[in-house]
């Protein structure tokens, strides 16, 4: 699996990679239409870019892809029978003001424990570069589990920052991944808002129609 594929921009990309890279792309497709096999195609592509990560020394990334294969099988479970705190089927949904800030402040919190963590305890090159994503992609699985629409612009944030940390490292097909991964999780906020539009009139009309 670690054997070279191709050379892409002079660098080798390998078997592993690839699969990865197509496992993910399927994975964030069907998360933007909201169909729930994504979650079995995000444990496969986790476990293969946790491999790859580690491989590169990004241990921040590594670590992180436990942490998806675990809220891939929650998220899934959520998807299928998860429920609102008022018994309504789990459906698209916007945080509260106070659930927003609540959001940041746990990023900000994550970024620097797991900066600190990198820094002190492994030979990271790039400790708190690699945290910073990998503290958003915790916050924007959790979000995406429960159909909050503001996971797509924390993915939006982490896929930018991705993009960065991964040309670094010389993972360039990865780097494309995330680049489309960007565009993507710009198309998810789009359709998402428009879903949420959706559901708002029609729970405004339905109990006139009761009458």
């Amino acid at each position: 699996m670690l054997e070279t594929a191709f050379t892409l921009w002079e660098a080798p990309v390998t078997w592993l990679e690839v699969i990865a890279f197509a496992l993910a792309l399927g994975c964030v497709a069907c998360n933007i239409l909201e169909i729930h096999w994504g979650w079995p195609l995000a444990i496969a592509s986790s476990a293969l870019y946790g491999w790859l990560f580690f491989a590169s020394r990004l241990y921040g990334e590594a670590g992180l892809q436990l942490f998806f294969i675990a809220t891939a099988a929650w998220g899934w479970w959520q998807w299928l029978f998860g429920r609102r705190a008022s018994g309504a089927a789990l459906a698209v949904a916007s945080l509260t003001r106070f659930g927003l800030a609540r959001a940041l402040a746990a990023w900000a919190f994550g970024w620097g424990a797991i900066g600190l963590f990198l820094a002190t305890l492994t030979d990271s090159e790039v400790p708190y570069f690699d945290a910073f994503p990998t503290a958003g992609s915790l916050l924007g699985q959790v979000l995406l589990g429960r159909k909050f629409i503001e996971n797509w612009p924390v993915w939006i944030v982490v896929n930018a920052a991705s993009v960065v940390l991964f040309a670094s490292r010389g993972l360039w097909l990865t780097t494309v991944l995330y680049a489309v991964f960007l565009v993507m999780a710009l198309a998810g906020w789009w359709r998402w808002r428009r879903v949420r539009d959706a559901i708002a009139p029609a729970k405004a009309v339905a109990p006139q129609a009761a009458t």
